[in-house]
């Protein structure tokens, strides 16, 4: 479905000698003079760190490899005070084994002489990776063939009548746009330099609705910090490699308000000062970037989705049921829910991707190759041509009167509202949505009587206003709401 971008993804961290299995103290922040940069593949031009130099944001052709450019080593001089980057450190040199045999050896920084508290396992994140797969984490590639946002006859034929049309209009104001996602990636690209400081193997990945195609103009940016390939202890290590992070941002001129919110998933808060984005920081929630090209595959796999999925977002919004920390649906579970009332239909809108291309969606499939996996799934074609205020209108019928809350739990993995399962962590919760990868209950955080029954009256509420007046207004300020975007 997407092509191939030489600056989507990342490569694995390089493992360190001798250290595959073995634990490792958390490094502290080292002085420029302390760390030893990754060594520089002369003869092939490449580097084991992904280049974070400015991008263009057109969709780079399909090749069979490519090189990354290293800034050039000075040899010939001092440096200045003020001449270190990234790569400019002290520098060590390895002769290159070619393109597709790449020598695992790889300079670390000198262990901290002191304790600090937890330790992680210092696997890397995958074997070394060859040039065929030299990437950067971050960048949003666009889908094959003509995406959406430039189809504006795809667009027209599902905007035949009042409603339609006020959904896709608010869509084309709300919809973020590529100077925001462009801010977004220039800040995770100067933080992922700064923070891999402190962790020099880590990799810094954009994700939720910032790329996974749902997201709005004023949708805040979630970031992933990965330090190594699987698991992280949340409660401690993650906490910890975040309280050092807070650390670090307090000394950036351009971090404000950095602040650690201790949840099930911790989170590092920070705002961007010169943007005034807002971001989310966890650490090694991997099942955060498989579900964000997961969404991704279905935001573009049909033109009517995205419209759809926004302006359900925002009228739940309107309506306060879009908020999981005050135990309301949170936009995550919402996006999952419009995917399986498209699924379901009785002639699908989308099709079930992880069903019909499984490979693509592997959840053991190596962190890095995660962006590569759906690049190749083609456009679905549904026979469902409802227009975009029929699809509204359905979905919120579905939900008021159709779907059993009690008895049936919503797998978009499946396309199917499954039997409810019967263990601890379903039986008692009063809305059940089957999270596509790990299987947990993406809606565990409405767990209160009160709250449900709101969000029920909700949408039978709106859907009777609806189907009576058929304008939009009637559920959902439409200037008002254009005007917050």
């Amino acid at each position: 479905m997407f092509p191939h971008s030489s600056i989507l993804g990342c490569p694995p961290f390089p493992p360190k000698p001798g250290q595959a299995n073995g634990l490792l103290s958390l490094p502290v922040v080292f002085a420029q003079q302390q760390m030893t940069a990754s060594p520089f593949n002369n003869r092939n031009n490449l580097s084991p760190f992904p280049l974070n130099r400015h991008y263009d944001w057109k969709p780079a052709l399909h090749t069979a490899s490519h090189a990354l450019s290293v800034p050039p080593v000075r040899m010939s001089r001092k440096r200045r005070s003020g001449d270190y980057g990234l790569y400019d450190l002290k520098r060590q040199r390895f002769s290159s084994p070619g393109c597709h045999e790449r020598t695992s050896r790889v300079a670390t920084p000198s262990p901290t002489p002191r304790s600090i508290g937890a330790h992680l396992r210092s696997e890397s994140c995958g074997p070394s990776v060859s040039p065929l797969r030299s990437q950067q984490a971050g960048y949003v590639p666009a889908p094959t063939g003509k995406p959406c946002h430039s189809t504006p006859d795809s667009f027209q034929a599902a905007a035949t009548d009042k409603l339609s049309q006020q959904i896709m209009d608010l869509f084309q104001a709300c919809q973020q746009q590529t100077d925001d996602l462009e801010k977004k990636e220039l800040c995770r690209t100067q933080l992922q330099r700064e923070i891999q400081r402190l962790f020099p193997y880590s990799r810094l990945f954009l994700a939720g609705s910032s790329l996974n195609g749902f997201g709005s103009r004023s949708s805040d940016a979630d970031l992933c910090l990965v330090v190594k390939e699987g698991n992280v202890n949340q409660r401690t290590d993650a906490v910890y490699i975040l309280s050092l992070v807070q650390k670090l941002l307090y000394k950036l001129s351009y971090i404000d308000r950095p602040q650690l919110i201790r949840a099930k998933v911790p989170i590092l808060k920070f705002r961007d000062k010169f943007s005034g984005l807002e971001f989310d920081l966890n650490v090694n929630n991997i099942v955060g970037i498989r579900n964000t090209f997961l969404l991704r595959s279905y935001a573009y796999t049909e033109c009517r989705v995205r419209p759809v999925v926004l302006v359900i977002k925002k009228w739940a919004q309107h309506h306060g049921i879009n908020d999981a920390s005050r135990g309301t649906l949170s936009s995550y579970t919402l996006v999952l829910m419009v995917l399986h009332y498209l699924q379901t239909l009785s002639e699908p809108v989308i099709p079930c991707l992880q069903k019909d291309y499984p490979e693509c969606f592997n959840p053991s499939m190596e962190i890095h190759l995660v962006p590569e996996g759906p690049k190749d799934i083609p456009p679905f074609k549904s026979k469902n041509q409802s227009a975009l205020g029929t699809l509204f209108l359905g979905f919120l019928k579905y939900f008021a009167t159709e779907f059993k809350w009690d008895r049936q739990m919503i797998s978009v993995r499946e396309a199917e509202a499954l039997p409810k399962p019967s263990c601890r962590e379903w039986k008692d919760k009063f809305i059940c949505v089957e999270e596509p990868f790990d299987r947990s209950n993406t809606a565990r955080a409405v767990h209160e009587r009160a709250q449900f029954d709101a969000i029920k009256a909700v949408f039978l509420k709106s859907w009777q206003l609806l189907q009576q007046k058929k304008d939009l207004n009637s559920i959902l300020p439409v200037r008002v709401t254009m005007q917050k975007c």
